[in-house]
C-alpha cells in the first residue's frame, strides 16, 4: 500500500470520536494480547496498551519497556542540553511562558557572541549534544542567526539539533548545512479542534503548517525527527495514538531518519495556565512505556519538567536521552539575566549531580556517542536504497 503524502491525509482518516472509541473500547484481553505482540507496531495494539483495562498490566508493561530498552539500548543514556536564545515570541500559545499576550514577560535576545559563550560554558560542563531553542521571533532569532550559530559551535558539539518554529524545507536545507543535525517539534496537539483553542493567533495558529514540518525537515537532509505533544491540553491516551500513528508514518516516508519521542506534561509558567487534563506519574508511565514497546528502536527524552528520582525511575524504564542542569532562560548558564523562562524546571540538579545520580542508578550517562569523523569516512552512507 502507498504511503500517503501528508500526514494530515493519515489525520483525516483517523479523527478524534473514532480514536477515543478504539481505545475505550479495549477490554484487558485484547490489553494481554498486546503484550505478547510488543515489538511490533499496529494502530489496535498501541490503542490497548494505551486503555483503561491495560492499567491492570501496568507492572508487567514496564517490565516488558525496560527489556526492550535494555535490548536496544544497553544501561545507557545520552545526556543533552537546551540552549534558549531568545524568549520574544508572536505567538499566542495559551500555556507558554514566552506567549506574546503577556505584556510583562521579561524578554531577552542573546546577540550571537552571547549565545556562543553560552553554547562554550555548557560545552565546558562535559555537554556534547546540544539543543537551540526560541520563541517564535523571526526578526531576533532567524533561520539565518540560528545557520550563524550552528557553524561558529559545531566543533564544541558531537550533535546541534534545533527545537524552533516551523521553517520552509530550504530554511532547513540550510541549517542542516550549517551543522545542525536534526529538529525537535511538538505538535503540542493533534486534535485540530483543541489546537486551535490553544493557540489563537500567530504564524503556529497554521495547524496544517505545523504537522507538515517534519516532512519538510526530512526531505532537506535531518537525520533526526524529534516528536512530541504538550500533555495537559487534551486527552493524553488520544496524544499518544496520534504519536505512534505519525511516527509510523514518517518511517515509512522517510526511513533513514531517526524518529525520535518526548513527553512533555504541562509546568507552571509566566502567563500560562494550568492544564485542563492533568496527567499522573502513573498515566506518563503508561504513555511512554506503550511507545517503547511499539517502536523499540526510537530515542525517547524525558527533560528537566519531571522531578529528580522520577527521572531516573523512566530511565531505567524507558527513556534513553535525558538534560542535565538545564536552564530555560536565555542567557542561564552564563548570567542571572532575570529573563522570564518559558516554563519551571522541577529537577535543578547540576550536569555532575545528575551524573552521579545516574550512576549510582546503574545507568551509564554517554556524553558523545558518535563522532563528526564518521560521516566524513569513505563509504559512510553508501548504504543502498
Amino acid at each position: 500500500m502507498q504511503t500517503p503524502a501528508r500526514f494530515e491525509d493519515v489525520l483525516a482518516k483517523w479523527p478524534s470520536a473514532k480514536v477515543r472509541d478504539l481505545i475505550m473500547s479495549r477490554t484487558e484481553e485484547d490489553a494481554a494480547a498486546a503484550l505478547r505482540a510488543t515489538g511490533a507496531w499496529s494502530p489496535e495494539t498501541l490503542a490497548a496498551l494505551l486503555s483503561p483495562a491495560a492499567e491492570r498490566f501496568l507492572e508487567q508493561l514496564k517490565a516488558l519497556s525496560a527489556d526492550w530498552t535494555r535490548r536496544r539500548f544497553g544501561r545507557t543514556v545520552q545526556v543533552f542540553d537546551p540552549l534558549y536564545v531568545s524568549n520574544y515570541c508572536c505567538n499566542g500559545c495559551r500555556y507558554c511562558g514566552f506567549n506574546a499576550r503577556s505584556r510583562d514577560t521579561v524578554r531577552r535576545a542573546l546577540s550571537l557572541e552571547e549565545a556562543e559563550a553560552e553554547a562554550r560554558a555548557l560545552a565546558a560542563s562535559g555537554v556534547k549534544n546540544i539543543l537551540l531553542l526560541s520563541g517564535e521571533d523571526k526578526v531576533r532569532s532567524s533561520p539565518e542567526y540560528f545557520c550563524r550559530l550552528a557553524r561558529a559551535i559545531r566543533p564544541l558539539f558531537a550533535e546541534v539539533s534545533v527545537e524552533i518554529y516551523a521553517c520552509t524545507e530550504d530554511e532547513y536545507r540550510e541549517l542542516h548545512a550549517a551543522g545542525v543535525d536534526g529538529m525537535t517539534m511538538f505538535q503540542e496537539t493533534y486534535n485540530p479542534a483543541v489546537y486551535g483553542e490553544y493557540h489563537p493567533f500567530g504564524p503556529k495558529a497554521d495547524f496544517s503548517n505545523r504537522l507538515d514540518a517534519y516532512d519538510r525537515a526530512a526531505r532537506a537532509g535531518m537525520a533526526f525527527l524529534g516528536l512530541g505533544a504538550l500533555l495537559g491540553i487534551n486527552d493524553w491516551r488520544e496524544e499518544g495514538f496520534f504519536l505512534g500513528l505519525h511516527a509510523a508514518w514518517l518511517r515509512k516516508r522517510h526511513w533513514r531518519c531517526a524518529t525520535a519521542f518526548s513527553f512533555p506534561r504541562i509546568r507552571p509558567a509566566h502567563g500560562g495556565e494550568p492544564p485542563p487534563f492533568p496527567l499522573s506519574d502513573a498515566g506518563l508511565v503508561q504513555l511512554m512505556c506503550a511507545l517503547r514497546v511499539s517502536f523499540p528502536d526510537s530515542p525517547i527524552t524525558v527533560s528537566t519538567r519531571e522531578a529528580p528520582g522520577f527521572r531516573e525511575e523512566l530511565v531505567r524504564i524507558a527513556a534513553t536521552k535525558i538534560s542535565a542542569g538545564a536552564k530555560t532562560t536565555p542567557g542561564g548558564y552564563t548570567s542571572s539575566t532575570g529573563a522570564d523562562a518559558q516554563f519551571e524546571t522541577s529537577d535543578r540538579r547540576s550536569v555532575a549531580e545528575v551524573l552521579a545520580s545516574l550512576r549510582a542508578n546503574g545507568i551509564d550517562p554517554v556524553m558523545k556517542d558518535w563522532d563528526g569523523a564518521f560521516s566524513a569516512a569513505p563509504g559512510a552512507g553508501d548504504a543502498a536504497e
